[in-house]
């Protein structure tokens, strides 16, 4: 069935308009809260959420959800997406709740929602709460509504963790580095794990105030961080985005190194270590054709999915596997997190520095992508991918790239829009080849 509330990654939009209001929130506690009263235990959750003004307007009314069908509540303060993730698990809660809306700018914001494992929901459990969220709830009686309280040393336990992921042979000593985070989450925490390690810290986008959050920072604007890097002289720059769990890297000349280059050098460094499992990376269909190309010479695999990391976490718990991610940084290594996790991923990529004594722009550039224009097609309405004119263009462009390229199309989940995108070694036949297909597509919709 359609839905109404829940998108790929929880329930997002801007505040105080549609679905992101405190009315809103409250009934969203109301409805996970009922789903998750099961047996005899004192019921938990744990709410965390990152810098956003409107996050101290969503917590509460969360709050007041919650208690109000009889669940105490353990609040974290600003804390990145994985560390709620782990917190569920280690608090024995019966669900975590992450208020962000990731790398969207401050006006948005969102409730991810998380199951006493870690995970994010499936979508069996996120259709019920769904259901529920038009129906009047049964509330709890007075003596057993719940209480909330706040906990001080959720920073501390999560930094431990992140720093349990380094292997115990890897010292920071010597490296400087810049960590951008964005505004967001990981402002704390993320500078002082790799500090801990021994690095020399150079820390941007550490200066919150509510509203400039993923604001010319972070993992979706990397010019901050670019510069930095070059002006200081360090090694290496790290960029989260606003709840942590994507990671985007630069090297020492200011150069990106995308998801796509950091899971080529993390599964390879791990298939080299026997510590890879399924013998290969899950990432989307989005991943560029060299990641392909370059696994493949190393004798792994690269499985596809659709957009979005709860797509690549899915099929990695189902075929065994224990790294994958986007080319936009999201990166889930289920050896240490249940969810995709920044500053994780960025010890590992660390750690391969500091073992190769190579500088970043050597280690980091695995293989050269492949040419790949991704076009965005606004419609009015209808379905202009089931016009047999759109069709027809679209069967000759994959065949004229059978065997030298890809080509994805897929319409947006969230807007009337239809993204086309190809790749392939000649740059200027996938220009030629995606114009042809937004063409089509746009004649079609007229």
């Amino acid at each position: 069935m359609g839905r109404k509330y829940f998108g790929t990654d929880g329930i997002r939009g801007k505040t105080n308009a549609g679905a992101m209001t405190a009315a809103m929130a409250m009934k969203v506690g109301q409805a996970a809260g009922t789903h998750f009263l099961r047996g005899a235990h004192k019921h938990r959750v744990v709410i965390g959420k990152d810098t956003r003004l409107s996050g101290y307007m969503l917590e509460n009314a969360l709050v007041a959800g919650f208690t109000s069908v009889g669940m105490d509540v353990v609040l974290t303060g600003p804390l990145p997406t994985p560390a709620i993730a782990m917190l569920t698990r280690e608090l024995r809660a019966d669900v975590g709740v992450m208020i962000s809306a990731s790398h969207n700018p401050y006006e948005d914001n969102g409730i991810k929602l998380f199951g006493p494992d870690g995970f994010k929901l499936s979508d069996a459990d996120e259709e019920v709460i769904e259901a529920m969220l038009d129906q009047d709830l049964p509330l709890a009686p007075s003596e057993q509504i719940g209480r909330a309280r706040r906990i001080d040393d959720v920073r501390g336990r999560y930094i431990h963790a992140v720093k349990s992921s380094l292997p115990d042979d890897v010292r920071l000593d010597g490296l400087k580095i810049v960590v951008d985070c964005a505004n967001g989450a990981a402002y704390q925490v993320a500078p002082s794990a790799i500090w801990e390690l021994g690095a020399e810290v150079i820390a941007v986008g550490v200066g919150p105030n509510g509203t400039n959050i993923n604001d010319r920072c972070g993992s979706t604007h990397l010019e901050l961080v670019k510069e930095t890097v070059v002006a200081s002289g360090a090694q290496i720059g790290i960029a989260l985005d606003g709840d942590a769990d994507r990671l985007i890297v630069v090297d020492e000349r200011g150069q990106t190194v995308d998801g796509d280059q950091i899971m080529a050098l993390i599964g390879s460094q791990w298939a080299a270590q026997g510590r890879l499992k399924g013998n290969g990376v899950v990432a989307t269909v989005m991943s560029n054709l060299g990641l392909e190309r370059f696994l493949a010479g190393q004798g792994l695999d690269l499985v596809r999915t659709k957009v979005g990391d709860r797509h690549v976490l899915e099929a990695m718990r189902s075929g065994g596997y224990n790294v994958g991610g986007e080319q936009s940084g999201h990166m889930i290594l289920l050896d240490h997190a249940t969810t995709g996790d920044g500053t994780v991923a960025a010890l590992q990529v660390l750690a391969a520095l500091v073992r190769s004594g190579k500088a970043a722009s050597e280690l980091l550039h695995l293989f050269d992508p492949v040419p790949q224009l991704l076009k965005n097609v606004r419609f009015a309405g209808g379905k202009p991918l089931d016009d047999d004119r759109v069709k027809a263009v679209i069967a000759a462009a994959e065949a004229q790239l059978a065997g030298k390229g890809r080509l994805v199309i897929r319409p947006s989940g969230t807007e009337p829009v239809i993204r086309v995108m190809a790749e392939g070694d000649d740059a200027a036949e996938v220009e030629q080849v995606v114009d042809a297909i937004c063409d089509a597509v746009r004649e079609a919709a007229a």
